[in-house]
């Protein structure tokens, strides 16, 4: 095995892919969108929601954690949840009723006008993320979505949809954080700026 031909191959791919996304003007005004976005729905004391699943789940749950205790520096916590974080409720609906249903179930429990849903999936076409995106979108949640290349069936169900252009799973995964961490980033600037 020629290990050092695969890791240079892999870190030239993700560069590449970063690099256009380094030169998309398009997309930083979709990040710019999607920061005053979940500002106002703070000011409005409104909350966060995540959901996607294996490692997008992860992902979520990283993702929320950077809102809801830090990410540069001390300030107040911020309301964001990854939806599959409880376990009892995740396996119950899924055998009460399907895990397709499973994230749907608790935006429409947790979620409330103005609240945003940010949902993560590779594929765009993951059953369960494309319904908690439907559900949202009914109630009046923002919605934003982090997909690969197509953006599959969840665009049609995005306010806001963050494209990777790539079909690779984990050069995806890897931009999905880099963009999450950023718009964090901005989000806690901009709700708690640090003065000299």
């Amino acid at each position: 095995m020629n290990y050092p031909s695969t890791i240079k191959y892999n870190l030239a791919k993700s560069i590449a892919i970063k690099q256009q996304l380094m030169q998309d003007e398009k997309l930083h005004l979709i990040i710019g969108e999607i920061v005053g976005c979940i500002r106002t729905c703070y000011h409005n004391s409104g909350k966060v929601l995540f959901c996607g699943n294996g490692g997008s789940a992860a992902d979520a749950q990283h993702l929320a954690a950077e809102l809801s205790g830090r990410l540069y520096y001390d300030r107040p916590p911020l309301f964001a949840e990854a939806l599959h974080v409880n376990t009892s409720n995740l396996t119950a609906v899924a055998n009460d009723y399907s895990f397709d249903e499973v994230y749907a179930r608790l935006v429409e429990a947790m979620g409330k006008r103005n609240d945003v849903l940010i949902a993560l999936s590779t594929s765009g076409k993951s059953k369960n993320v494309v319904k908690a995106l439907k559900k949202a979108k009914e109630i009046g949640l923002t919605t934003v979505g982090f997909s690969g290349k197509s953006g599959g069936d969840m665009k049609t169900f995005c306010d806001f949809l963050i494209q990777i252009p790539s079909e690779d799973t984990p050069r995806i995964q890897e931009c999905h954080m880099l963009l999450g961490h950023t718009i964090c980033e901005l989000v806690e600037k901009e709700l708690f700026p640090v003065t000299d």
